[in-house]
């Protein structure tokens, strides 16, 4: 019975949407931090289908219709960035070093962590694009052998904790320049992180989106040189 009711694609989509709608409820009744509308909507998926034994193959048959709207949603943060074009041509040039800087900062990070603990080739390539928007991370791992899986996994970890933390550190470094914050933001948690730059501020969304196209190109380019 369960399993002909969770075969529909209004299943997996239902589910979604009815979990993201309490994250969001549930983290502005609380105001904490932690309760990332995106980590806790992940944490009540994970466990009606703990639950009810559900098969991943079941909730993907409507989970993956909204999979289908990242590529778009990602697209449409261009108008914001259009908005806020007098703006980026003032700051181009920091804008992109910054995220030249924070590209190469997270590669190399993660190559000297690998490494330090002697972890396999696979594994090197899938976390190397874990700072930038799934489908371009995804795109990365692919071309390079990595685990697809492990690369969504990480990118959605790294959002979420950019999300988390990108306030707390604001305030404890000081960092009161929206440019500065929106581009810090962007460069390091991507997609996920813009959607909470978006809620600090209109130029932060934008100089958030903006520093997201530009770390996936690069690191896109930067891949090459990493990659075991």
């Amino acid at each position: 019975m369960i399993d002909t009711l969770t075969s529909t694609p209004f299943f997996g989509l239902g589910v979604t949407l009815l979990c993201w709608y309490l994250a969001v409820r549930f983290q502005k009744r609380t105001g904490l931090l932690i309760c990332n509308p995106v980590l806790v909507a992940s944490l009540l998926v994970i466990g009606i289908m703990l639950l009810f034994h559900i098969p991943l193959d079941n909730y993907n048959a409507g989970g993956s219709i909204i999979k289908l709207l990242l590529a778009p949603a990602t697209a449409v943060l261009a108008l914001n960035i259009y908005q806020q074009r007098a703006i980026l041509k003032r700051h181009f040039w920091p804008v992109v070093l910054g995220c030249f800087v924070g590209s190469l900062v997270s590669m190399l990070l993660v190559q000297v962590l690998c490494r330090l603990f002697q972890a396999e080739a696979s594994l090197l390539n899938s976390l190397l694009p874990k700072s930038v928007t799934t489908a371009i991370a995804v795109s990365i791992a692919e071309s390079s052998g990595g685990l697809p899986a492990l690369t969504a996994a990480s990118v959605i970890i790294t959002g979420i904790e950019g999300a988390m933390l990108a306030p707390l550190f604001a305030k404890v470094f000081h960092v009161t320049d929206p440019v500065v914050e929106g581009v810090a933001i962007g460069a390091c948690s991507h997609a996920v992180g813009t959607s909470k730059a978006l809620e600090i501020g209109p130029l932060q969304g934008a100089m958030s989106s903006i520093a997201l196209c530009v770390c996936g190109i690069i690191t896109s380019i930067l891949a090459m040189f990493f990659t075991a």
